[in-house]
């Protein structure tokens, strides 16, 4: 049994031995944070557990089609009055991504990290982390035959909306053939691909296009136009009509022009602390700039938020990415 499989064990275990669990994910929760703890929540139903899934945030409304995803809850909302022994995390690329839900931890509490994220620091007391997996999703999967509990549609859906989103449709390069043959397992169980995509790919809100087309206004290219960025202020939400998930995908549009190099956006959803989103095409390691700043992520996807003024952290963050560019200029 090689190093990845005892962990699988140790996860399916955890699951088995404890009565009652806290369910949590990252801030701010994308498909495979919501997908893979919903998943967590399905198969802790079939081993006849209770438990809350909790995240410091609004999960996003286009994934309501998840089963049980009337039962999350926003902490920030909804406190809760109750700590817990058995923790599992899902999708946190460190501890810090768990945000205020950490206040509900017991003294003894145990963890179970599961993620796939490299710069994940291990901050569990159980640690299942596969940085080959495209997706927590794709480790859940394995956890869910590991602990022998019967797979179904709401099963199958939650982890097939991680894979999918995670994979931008299974188009980005962590597409592996295992990814497509889990894939394809999970469509036996009647998840409908055409309807998954639609909800978690194609449909926007028109808050999304309003503030798209506030935010290209803002659109700058510098270092040489390797790089291009968006802004976003709270100026812009507020006359937009938008919430903070209805800027999500904006950074997409700056990383597919022709000949750029890193995409990032710059998003102020509240005064003074700036949600910064960098994507990359090959020349570039984001996760190692995020990580500078005390975010995290992958190589051509990642992410950190960093307190100041916007023109102060463009400035940090663009003399990183020329660093790392060999670029030393930004205009």
């Amino acid at each position: 049994m090689n190093h990845n499989q005892e962990q699988i064990k140790e996860a399916a275990q955890f699951m088995k031995e404890h009565d009652r669990f806290l369910v949590l994910s990252h801030v701010n929760p994308d498909g495979d944070a919501t997908g893979s703890a919903l998943g967590v929540a399905l198969i802790l139903e079939k081993l006849e557990k209770t438990y809350i899934v909790i995240n410091e945030g609004e999960t996003p409304e286009k994934f309501s089609f998840l089963p049980r995803f009337e039962l999350l809850r926003n902490l920030s909302h909804q406190p809760l009055d109750e700590t817990f022994g058995a923790v599992i995390a899902v999708d946190c690329a460190d501890e810090s991504r768990m945000g205020d839900v950490r206040s509900l931890f017991a003294s003894d509490s145990v963890l179970l990290n599961i993620d796939h994220h490299p710069t994940n620091d291990a901050f569990g007391t159980h640690n299942l982390i596969r940085t080959d997996a495209a997706a927590t999703a794709e480790i859940l999967y394995d956890v869910a035959v590991e602990a022998g509990v019967p797979f179904d549609k709401e099963l199958a859906l939650c982890i097939y909306t991680g894979l999918l989103t995670d994979t931008g449709g299974f188009r980005y390069s962590n597409t592996s053939p295992r990814v497509m043959e889990i894939a394809a397992q999970l469509l036996t169980y009647g998840v409908k691909p055409g309807e998954v995509a639609e909800r978690c790919l194609e449909e926007i809100t028109l808050a999304h296009v309003n503030i798209l087309r506030r935010a290209l206004q803002t659109l700058t290219l510098t270092h040489q136009n390797q790089v291009a960025s968006i802004t976003v202020q709270p100026v812009d939400f507020e006359e937009a009509g938008a919430q903070r998930e209805d800027a999500g995908g904006l950074v997409n549009y700056c990383r597919n022009i022709e000949g750029v190099e890193v995409g990032i956006t710059f998003i102020e959803s509240e005064p003074g602390a700036v949600k910064v989103s960098m994507r990359a095409r090959d020349r570039v390691d984001v996760a190692v700039i995020a990580k500078q700043f005390g975010g995290g992520g992958h190589a051509k996807a990642a992410g950190c938020t960093i307190h100041g003024e916007v023109a102060e952290v463009q400035k940090r963050v663009w003399q990183a990415v020329g660093q790392a560019l060999g670029v030393k200029d930004h205009e």
